[in-house]
């Protein structure tokens, strides 16, 4: 699970902000949003929020944040399999922040094991590492890491048991110690590896891909996810995929033809997917619409509709960027409140999004300390702070139409059309 996330000096992102995921003590929902996770034997745990979600203007950096999560995830899985990982891009509106460490730190839950994980890059090169576990109640200190001038200096706790001399020498200045010591088969280190590569999910606007979908839709597993569309209320009966040869009416008509005549010739004896969803008619008969005649909200919902009920099942967190795209808030509701029903989110999944839809800010889905906003100052820089700065009256402040009066901030200022004098 997921207890708190830091970035520093990242795209809009200069001074360090922190999401955390701590539950307050607030009594609001409690049994149902906050959730205390399992840790090892005589450890004490930490009550963590189920949800947040972030609000904001356009540009204030909310994607920026998801995608400082996204980025630290891919430098730790790149690194321990490429050669070459993408370059951090610093923060972009000054012009000393390419020389300056890009920071990432996340806290969080592996095997019943609470860690702290942290490093800092600049370019592609890592300057700073660290990570600290909690296996027996207390601080222990595992591993520090250091490079400077391309040689990596490792200082290794006496709880950290494996080869570390090997692991040492093997580190390249833009990987990481902990991926490159997972793949020389560190088992104490690999729960924490699997975390981010397994266990945490940042996904973009546009959603998910349809594959895990379609991939139940064959398997015993399509009950579920027919039963996860109906109960969005989205009127399928049933769901059939089928594979079919590549025809080239199947392109868009208004592709340009050069790139038809190249699709053709990649796709030339293919197959393609194809998604039926049938509908009831009110004469008992069933309609049949290919997947691409559906709204772009059942495409949406199709999509993720496999993933959202895995996530469930192995105690994912998810990072979603504008969950709202394409959807009616009561479909925002039905995704959100799912997170929030203990007996289907059992095993400690949580999720993270960003979203423009004030009609689920309400005391009514969320704690207090489950909201965040996101505002850009006159630098440009991002800043990210939670509604409990504001202490709302439990119970009784309307968050929305506070939120859209501007009581805490993080709203766009639309200056009025200037009246042209003819005078």
């Amino acid at each position: 699970m997921l207890i708190e996330f830091s970035v520093e000096n990242f795209m809009s992102i200069k001074d360090e902000v922190r999401l955390t995921l701590a539950a307050g003590p607030g009594k609001e929902h409690r049994e149902t949003h906050v959730v205390t996770p399992e840790l090892n034997e005589g450890v004490r745990s930490i009550p963590l929020v189920r949800s947040a979600a972030i609000y904001g203007p356009n540009a204030a950096g909310k994607t920026n944040l998801l995608l400082a999560l996204g980025a630290m995830r891919h430098f730790i899985v790149d690194s321990a399999r490429e050669l070459r990982v993408q370059p951090i891009t610093p923060f972009r509106f000054a012009p000393d922040s390419e020389t300056q460490p890009t920071t990432f730190e996340v806290m969080g839950i592996a095997n019943r094991t609470r860690f702290q994980y942290g490093f800092s890059v600049v370019g592609d090169t890592v300057t700073e590492e660290w990570l600290y576990a909690w296996p027996r109640g207390r601080i222990q200190f595992w591993f520090e890491r250091t490079t400077d001038g391309g040689t990596v200096r490792c200082k290794f706790g006496d709880k950290l048991t494996g080869d570390k001399e090997v692991w040492r020498r093997a580190t390249r200045s833009n990987a990481l110690l902990l991926s490159t010591a997972v793949t020389l088969n560190s088992e104490q280190l690999r729960p924490i590896y699997d975390w981010f590569s397994s266990n945490l999910f940042v996904i973009g606007p546009g959603g998910w891909e349809n594959g895990l979908s379609v991939e139940w839709c064959r398997s015993n597993r399509r009950a579920e996810l027919i039963q996860f569309l109906r109960a969005a209320d989205l009127a399928i009966d049933d769901v059939r995929v089928d594979f079919e040869d590549f025809s080239p009416a199947m392109l868009p008509e208004d592709m340009p033809k050069e790139l038809v005549h190249r699709v053709r010739e990649e796709m030339s004896g293919a197959k393609v997917v194809q998604v039926h969803m049938s509908h009831g008619t009110e004469h008992g008969q069933s309609v049949e619409l290919d997947l691409g005649a559906e709204s772009d909200g059942t495409q949406k919902m199709f999509a993720l509709a496999a993933p959202w009920i895995d996530t469930f099942d192995n105690g994912h967190v998810i990072a979603f960027d504008e969950l709202h795209n394409s959807l009616h808030p009561a479909l925002v509701r039905f995704l959100v409140d799912r997170f929030h029903d203990p007996e289907r989110n059992a095993n400690g999944a949580q999720l993270v999004f960003t979203t423009h839809d004030t009609s689920i800010l309400s005391q009514d889905v969320f704690r207090r300390d489950q909201i965040w906003f996101c505002e850009r100052n006159a630098r440009q820089e991002t800043n990210l702070f939670p509604l409990t700065d504001f202490r709302p009256r439990r119970g009784v402040e309307n968050l929305e139409r506070a939120y859209l009066g501007g009581r805490y901030g993080a709203v766009p200022y639309v200056r009025p059309p200037r009246v042209r004098s003819d005078a």
